[in-house]
């Protein structure tokens, strides 16, 4: 009797293993965020169960979206790409559908809590060039160092300084004549260079122009910036 009532419940739980479709999350837990197209791939892999009829239809659900995930060219992989702009991650929770013998319809959401997905704010620019090729205004040449912000929806450049890139004479002295002209807080919209103005008294200065954000990705950053003619010929 025993032995019996051991082997029906055996059989029960395979009868439930094979109605049922599990979901695998494939999806890093982070990306470098992309400004040019503001899209990420978003994976999963599918198993499913003898009892259940093809096709299987799965969604990205988190965020409040839906996006149909496609099974790729070689059968492995369920795949998509997701759009998300001006955010410092966004959620990723699949919802599956299937129907068991082609009659009865399930669908079960992987994980029951949905993942959060880190998006990296990239690098801010490294080193800028200011021409002095033209004329000086008022015995000062003027330019503008962009940055482009990408995990919100606006960032507060708070302040900046301008800092020797070197430790000899010639590198202080290079660093005084050179300005901030630009007032702050700047605000810089998402995927939109913003720049931080800068003016020289010589044609050929140097400096590091360090400035600071309301960013918490990127509280500080510093870029080495050149006065300099443009080279013949450009």
């Amino acid at each position: 009797m025993r032995q019996a009532f051991r082997f029906s419940i055996g059989v029960a739980a395979l009868a439930l293993a094979g109605c049922g479709v599990q979901v695998q999350n494939q999806t890093p837990t982070q990306f470098q965020a992309n400004p040019d197209i503001g899209m990420y791939p978003i994976s999963a892999t599918v198993k499913a169960g003898a009892l259940v009829s093809q096709p299987i239809y799965l969604f990205q659900v988190g965020g409040g979206q839906k996006v149909p995930l496609h099974l790729n060219t070689s059968g492995t992989e369920w795949q998509t790409m997701l759009p998300v702009r001006c955010q410092s991650s966004f959620p990723v929770q699949y919802l599956a559908v299937w129907r068991l013998q082609g009659v009865a319809t399930r669908q079960k959401h992987f994980p029951a809590q949905p993942i959060e997905v880190k998006l990296i704010q990239p690098p801010l620019t490294q080193e800028a060039v200011i021409s002095t090729s033209g004329a000086p205004k008022r015995g000062q040449w003027q330019g503008a160092v962009n940055y482009v912000f990408a995990t919100a929806q606006n960032t507060n450049i708070t302040g900046a300084k301008i800092e020797p890139s070197g430790k000899t004479r010639a590198d202080e002295l290079s660093a005084k004549a050179i300005r901030i002209v630009s007032t702050f807080p700047i605000v810089a919209s998402c995927d939109t260079p913003t720049g931080v103005v800068l003016a020289s008294r010589f044609h050929d200065a140097h400096a590091n122009l360090v400035i600071t954000t309301d960013s918490k990705q990127m509280p500080t950053w510093t870029t080495k910036v050149t006065f300099a003619p443009k080279p013949a010929g450009e």
